[in-house]
């Protein structure tokens, strides 16, 4: 199996998509306010929320009926810190806290490490309302949640995950020779810091104590740049340690020898994964490339067809089959349906059989492709065999192997019900392939789509003549393209003549019938939109 990544970022947003033997297994997208660690709080200060950011907060109110409390960490809702989220070494960190904020920077090799926090003592008798902690984010805000909190602060590489004030050394289990469990072990023991506890990540079996100890020192690196952002931290909350970038984070996690390309449309964004790669496996860093092609990246690559054909309330997958997927406040809920595909001359328990295997390949697909999480509810097409409902079973763990995600699987219960719980760290991506249209807003009377070459047209006119714009790119659905194509003296071609060469057209299917966009020589769009009158 062979995947390629593919990276589309503009000022607005951007969107990365995953496929593995050219079809899209995973997409995510978010806005560059939310990439670039930007979100306006109520009282105008700019926060981030991404898994894995840092803030340097207050407690807010103290729930001991929850053995919990809810932080101010600058989001609009308070962020909710458990008892059990404080940590074992939540003493080391406080204390440490309080040294760094009143000292300044201190070298955590020389800091006693303090006793650890019981599991199962009471939130009021460590924290007080208005003190200040140190959280890092473990769930994004979700629906009307806010964020959740933890304090055991973790900085994951790829090789590594350092955290402080633990001291000990853990390595994956996925590796399974005990020599190389003992010699990553030891290599670890000798390079780390004092008071720097570290997990060994499965893709550093076989790892040279070189590049170990380079990834050791740029995470050690990053803890002590927190903290003197914490010492010099005027007004709280304020964020002491940013993720990195969503696109360098994916590839972090996904990265592996069998990537074939990574094409990125956005030289900015090029340069950030080019570098990473660089760093973490140089070999490969000829794989990245800066997609340059006149048509939308994910048009030219087949991504944006299978989007909109695999996002939505159905989706088809087998000879007719199909899948109802919807999503409610505490679950997901998904229906399998054999569609009007022709039945199994075997009989009805081998149909049935043959559309939940499929269901389940497309299933376990869809997880990950919509990072669906929570409680995910199957009702598979009735089977009454066990060693079916067993079939069934495996082959949806077998699946789900290739999942990231923590996950736990449950057989098929009496009811023909399979349940499964996946995690759930931040909103489910969605994606609407519904278009409404774009002029008339669903009401079904709009001027004639004949003439809506003429508002291009005076788009142009206003650009070049008034604007002064000469060089620019006009985006458009594919059908109008081939309007605007037509005949031996095309409307394309006059526009050209008469406004300059400096007028290009492009199709995209992203676009709905009427829509446009216009785009300068440098990528950022040209805001022209205008509401056409409705009928």
């Amino acid at each position: 199996m062979t995947s390629e990544l593919f990276i589309s970022a503009n000022p607005k947003k951007i969107s990365i998509a995953l496929t593995e033997d050219k079809r899209l297994m995973e997409f995510q997208e978010a806005s560059q306010a939310s990439v670039a660690g930007q979100e306006t709080t109520e009282d105008g200060q700019n926060a981030s929320f991404s898994v894995g950011n840092i803030y340097l907060a207050k407690v807010r109110k103290l729930m001991p009926g929850l053995n919990a409390c809810f932080v101010n960490a600058g989001h609009e809702r308070d962020s909710f810190l458990h008892y059990l989220d404080l940590g074992p070494q939540f003493l080391s960190l406080d204390k440490y806290l309080k040294l760094v904020r009143k000292k300044g920077p201190l070298s955590i090799s020389k800091f006693r490490i303090e006793k650890e926090l019981g599991k199962d003592g009471s939130i009021q008798n460590v924290l007080q309302q208005g003190q200040e902690v140190l959280v890092q984010v473990v769930k994004e805000p979700i629906s009307t949640k806010g964020p959740r909190m933890t304090c055991e602060i973790s900085f994951p590489g790829r090789y590594l995950v350092l955290m402080p004030f633990q001291d000990k050394v853990s390595v994956s289990s996925k590796i399974k020779s005990s020599a190389e469990r003992a010699r990553l072990k030891q290599v670890i023991q000798s390079i780390k810091p004092k008071n720097f506890g570290v997990i060994v990540r499965t893709v550093a079996e076989g790892k040279r104590v070189a590049e170990l100890d380079t990834e050791m020192k740029v995470l050690v690196g990053r803890w002590e740049e927190a903290m003197n952002l914490v010492t010099a931290a005027k007004e709280l909350p304020t964020m002491v340690y940013e993720e990195t970038s969503r696109a360098v984070g994916l590839l972090r996690d996904l990265f592996n020898p069998s990537y074939e390309n990574i094409y990125v449309d956005n030289e900015k964004v090029f340069n950030e994964v080019k570098d990473y790669v660089t760093i973490i496996a140089p070999e490969r860093a000829d794989i990245v490339k800066l997609y340059k092609g006149n048509l939308p990246i994910f048009d030219n690559f087949d991504i944006t067809r299978q989007i909109k054909s695999s996002f939505g309330k159905t989706v088809s997958y087998k000879r007719g089959a199909y899948m109802i997927i919807e999503h409610t406040e505490a679950l997901w809920v998904v229906d399998v349906n054999s569609g009007n595909r022709t039945r199994n001359s075997d009989g009805q328990e081998a149909n049935a059989l043959d559309v939940n295997l499929g269901a389940a390949d497309e299933l376990a697909r869809q997880l990950r492709l919509r990072d669906m999480g929570g409680i995910i509810v199957v009702d598979f097409i009735d089977m009454h065999l066990a060693e079916d409902r067993q079939t069934l079973y495996e082959r949806m763990c077998e699946n789900m192997k290739q999942d990231r995600a923590r996950h736990n699987i449950l057989p098929l219960s009496k009811f023909g019900l399979m349940q499964i719980t996946r995690q759930r760290v931040r909103p489910a991506t969605e994606v609407s392939v519904d278009e409404t249209c774009p002029t008339c807003h669903g009401k079904g009377v709009i001027k004639s789509s004949f003439m809506f070459t003429d508002v291009l047209e005076s788009k142009i006119d206003m650009l070049v003549n008034k604007l002064n714009v000469r060089s620019f790119t006009l985006h458009v659905h594919p059908y109008v393209m081939a309007y605007i194509n037509q005949g031996l003296w095309p409307i394309k071609r006059q526009w050209q003549m008469k406004y300059g060469f400096g007028v290009k057209v492009i199709p995209s299917q992203k676009l709905a019938f009427l829509e446009y966009e216009f785009y300068d020589k440098k990528g950022d769009e040209i805001d022209m939109k205008e509401e056409i009158e409705i009928k």
